[in-house]
């Protein structure tokens, strides 16, 4: 055998792999293939934008409560108070579009495994819509109690809305 012809025994034998036997792009068991994209159904897409008209007004809810925080943080008792009526005016705007939202969001739109996190997530957003009357009439008043009320069912949105992601999902932002 002539040192030419030994050669590639001896790349074999080094652990150097010839062109030939490696595979680009790596097929077979070694791709994972994404499954394809389930398709939304006319009433999932309403619950979806139900709930994105439903999100504009929990964002006003957060909007009035960073004002109060700040306010408060300040000392100022006028600005305080002022804030605290800014934020009931901004609770009657947001039920306002929480309640639209939520009239799309059916959650029979879900089969069994995500019916109940959409289930979970109406109630919630109905518990910001009846809590917003309230908060519209006491914030100017008493704005410590109501943003403390407030901010729990906030949380509990959050919560929920995260939990109905995660099960149909999307990704949490």
């Amino acid at each position: 055998m002539t040192p030419l012809a030994a050669l590639p025994l001896l790349l074999g034998a080094l652990g150097a792999t010839p062109a030939a036997t490696q595979q680009y792009p790596p097929t077979g068991d070694s791709v994972q293939v994404a499954p394809p994209p389930v398709l939304a159904t006319p009433a999932q897409d309403r619950y979806v934008q139900g709930l994105r008209t439903a999100g504009r007004g929990v964002a006003q809810l957060k909007d009035g409560l960073s004002r109060l925080a700040r306010m408060q943080s300040a000392r100022d008792t006028l600005q305080a108070r002022t804030a605290g009526k800014r934020l009931g005016g901004l609770c009657g705007a947001a039920r306002g579009f929480i309640v639209n939202g939520r009239a799309q969001m059916e959650p029979s739109a879900y089969d069994p495994p995500n019916r109940k996190p959409a289930y979970v997530l109406a109630i919630r957003l109905d518990s910001l819509a009846a809590y917003a009357p309230t908060c519209q009439r006491s914030a100017g008043k008493t704005p410590e109690p109501v943003a403390t009320e407030l901010l729990g069912r906030i949380r509990a949105y959050e919560s929920a809305l995260t939990a109905f992601r995660n099960a149909i999902g999307l990704p949490n932002r």
